[in-house]
């Protein structure tokens, strides 16, 4: 058995007109550095081809700030197939090739060429020779083996155990004193760290459907926590204003129509927003800010959805609302502002295409734009909170960004970040309390028979499995599922989303094997958004309403990742940074192939209440009390198998006398 790239040259594939390219990363690297990242890239290579393709190496790092080895990208678009069309010794081997186009092919990725599948840097592996020895390496997995990806460096494949992971992954996993941004740029140009974001390194990328559904809970739930909307109805008559229109972010206005909002989402680069309306995700596209508006109230008025593209600057946008009084209901952004100085947040007062050519030649200049652009962002987000606007951060790091621009007065408790920020995280305020703290996340599944007969069927089997009457949450869910083949939401190959808590999740995977077993439909992918109950430690983020101090702590997505791999997940992953930076966030996923077999009910009996619950009980023990509640019933149902530990929780006036007193006798 050897796995290596071929000695014989491949032709130099041809880029598709009007395909999306990744802005020039800057190359800042030192001669003995670029020395080393050339001896790095060369090492997939065998050597006979080294005086090729070390020139060209060179000429795309001092160009494109990265080196992708464009050669060895297969010709075309890489649109996933159905997995008996893939070679493989096992399910789970083809079963990731699938994974791995879907999130690559053209309808999805949003630099396919640079690998590049959502939220601007989020990449599948680094480079295309990775790719190919990946795609080897799949084709050879057994049952029995375990490919280890280090970065998206396939390290090789290990003597496993068929109960094993199949695959595990790790992304830019950096030693704590070089954990920033400036580190790990350097590194990236070395060829040493990928960017894995949350899914895109993971492989569980599913298009814009994986966030919409979220985004759908959001404004739903914004709306009846801060808007006074009762439980039963939706956002009709009420405004949504937002900005990105990108991978993730494309699934703003779609998102919105479902809510019953009307919604203006700007957008600079108009390729992105050609791409949301070709798709059907936005329905009006204008560059005049008064008719856009004009158009949303007419639709408020008429209590009628509506999803307005306005190709321009947020900033642009939000100030003219303010200086005429426009009213909005609810206001975010979703830029990729963890790459804020890396072309995620294009400043107001310059054009798309003036942003990319700052990039290139001077980035001195257009990280001062940011920063100014940050802090007009800032003032006119102020002015329309104090008219009664509610602002939510999306998980952007977009108050993070404001704040490292130097406007500190965005600071909670005036000194740093550590307590967060005036405004609140959208998990801080709707998405922990709400869904998170109950267990409920973004569960999702693919069908890799790639048949949309599949995906009706599974479909249906998961809306069986939930009682709509047991919570507000599970009759948004149901709602949701009900309607999603009317919505339209696939983009890329058959896939879903669907919102659950750790039950219900464990019910639809032993639904669907058992569908599978029985003929009903092909073999089946299940994974989740990192962002979830337990994948994600971010305290800007995922772990904003933990208030115990342990916020700072990535030990719940360690565990996370680790307790998925003891059980059996067919693929776990652990990654640095997701949508808010390097530094900030520590996620993990898993992918689980549902073959129909008894082998893979025995692992989602153990592992899918695992991966939800022990989240929900580190909740629980920050004194979350809807997170406490749902362990204390976990603990009555599954007392004979699980124990979750509980707080006791001291008065509040007895903490404040014993503080008060002694720091009276100190003085």
């Amino acid at each position: 058995m050897e796995v290596r790239l071929s000695n014989q040259l491949p032709v130099y594939p041809s880029f598709v007109p009007g395909i999306r390219r990744a802005p020039d990363r800057g190359y800042s690297l030192t001669p003995a550095q670029t020395e080393t990242a050339l001896k790095n890239a060369l090492r997939y290579i065998p050597e006979e081809l080294h005086e090729v393709l070390a020139p060209e190496f060179m000429e795309e790092l001092m160009t494109r700030g990265r080196i992708y080895g464009y050669r060895y990208r297969p010709e075309g678009d890489l649109k996933a197939k159905p997995v008996d069309q893939y070679k493989g010794r096992c399910l789970e081997g083809k079963a990731f090739q699938v994974m791995i186009d879907n999130n690559l092919c053209f309808d999805i990725a949003l630099y396919p060429y640079e690998l590049v599948t959502y939220g601007e840097t989020g990449q599948v592996c680094q480079n295309w020779m990775q790719y190919r020895l990946i795609k080897q390496y799949l084709e050879m997995l057994t049952n029995e083996q375990t490919l280890v990806i280090e970065s998206g460096h396939p390290l090789g494949l290990f003597r496993s155990r068929p109960d094993a992971p199949r695959v595990i992954i790790t992304n830019s996993m950096m030693v704590g004193m070089f954990d920033n941004q400036k580190d790990w740029h350097i590194a990236a140009q070395m060829g040493v760290a990928n960017y894995g974001q949350m899914t895109a390194g993971g492989w569980m990328y599913i298009g814009p459907q994986g966030i919409v559904h979220g985004t759908f809970n959001t404004l739903l739930n914004a709306g009846r926590k801060k808007l006074g909307i009762p439980q039963d109805r939706d956002l009709r008559g009420y405004i949504f204003v937002s900005s990105g229109l990108g991978g993730m972010s494309g699934a703003q206005p779609k998102a919105a129509v479902i809510a019953g909002a009307a919604s203006i989402i700007a957008e600079v680069d108009s390729s992105r927003i050609e791409t949301r309306y070709a798709q059907g995700w936005v329905q009006h596209v204008t560059d005049d800010k008064a008719e856009a508006f004009r158009m949303a109230q007419e639709a408020m008025q008429t209590k009628e959805p509506i999803s307005i593209a306005y190709h321009g600057n947020i900033v642009d946008l939000l100030e003219f609302a303010e200086s005429q009084a426009i009213r909005i209901d609810l206001l975010s952004d979703q830029t990729s502002c963890h790459a804020v100085y890396e072309g995620g947040y294009c400043p107001v007062g310059i054009s798309f295409a003036e942003r990319t050519e700052l990039l290139s030649c001077d980035t001195g200049r257009f990280c001062s734009l940011v920063d100014r652009s940050l802090y007009r962002h800032f003032e006119v987000i102020k002015k329309l909170v104090a008219r009664g606007t509610y602002f939510f951060d999306y998980g952007n790091s977009f108050m993070k960004a404001i704040y490292d621009a130097g406007v500190k007065e965005i600071s909670r408790n005036g000194v740093d970040e550590k307590d967060g920020f005036i405004w609140p995280s959208y998990v801080e305020d709707i998405m922990g309390p709400e869904l998170f703290d109950y267990g409920y996340g973004p569960f999702r599944w693919v069908c890799l028979s790639g048949k949309q007969e599949d995906l009706v069927k599974t479909d249906q089997a998961a809306m069986d499995c939930i009682d709509p009457t047991r919570r507000g949450q599970d009759r948004d869910n149901y709602n949701w599922i009900r309607d999603a083949g009317k919505n339209r939401l696939v983009v890329g190959t058959q896939a879903r989303i669907l919102y659950q808590d750790a039950e219900g999740r464990l019910n639809i995977a032993l639904r669907f094997n058992r569908m599978v077993r029985d003929g009903e439909v092909g073999p089946i992918m299940l994974g989740r958004d990192h962002h979830d109950v337990s994948g994600t430690d971010s305290p800007f983020r995922e772990t904003s309403n933990i208030y115990d101090g342990s916020n700072v702590m990535a030990d719940m997505a360690v565990q996370c990742f680790a307790g998925n791999a003891a059980r059996g997940m067919s693929l776990v992953a652990l990654h640095n940074g997701g949508g808010v930076g390097i530094g900030k966030a520590i996620n993990g996923g898993f992918g689980m192939v549902l073959d129909g077999s008894e082998r893979v009910d025995e692992i989602l009996r153990s592992a899918m209440l695992w991966d939800v619950m022990g989240g929900v009980a580190r909740r629980s023990w920050a004194r979350n009390p809807n997170a406490m509640s749902t362990c204390t019933a976990f603990n009555d149902s599954y007392g004979d198998r699980y124990h979750i530990t509980l707080p006791f929780i001291p008065k509040e006036d007895l903490i404040q006398n014993i503080i008060r007193t002694s720091l009276k006798h100190k003085v």
